[in-house]
């Protein structure tokens, strides 16, 4: 998976629209291979992005769990920790 998009279910508060339209575009951009499609291919390019995005809410609306809502910070803080375990302490946020 793209190390760009990160899960958005469980989260308190929810995944914002924005968060999920940025994680369709990075979806479509790996599969697809473009940062950027060319004007030929922006249409069906964009299309993907909004369709996949309102597949996405639509999942994560419908989505149930029994557990705690996962806190963002706490999240964040983890990622650090295996980031710096993983490759060394260059890398800081």
């Amino acid at each position: 998976m793209c190390r760009n998009i990160r899960t958005l279910f469980n989260f308190n508060p929810p995944a914002t629209d924005e968060e999920i339209l940025a994680a369709s575009l990075q979806y479509v951009r790996k599969i697809s291979g473009y940062n950027k499609p060319s004007k030929l291919n922006e249409e069906a390019f964009n299309r993907a992005v909004n369709e996949i995005a309102l597949v996405s809410i639509e999942l994560l609306t419908t989505l149930e769990t029994s557990a705690e809502p996962r806190n963002r910070e706490v999240e964040a803080e983890r990622a650090r920790a295996r980031n710096a375990k993983r490759f060394g302490n260059e890398i800081e946020n």
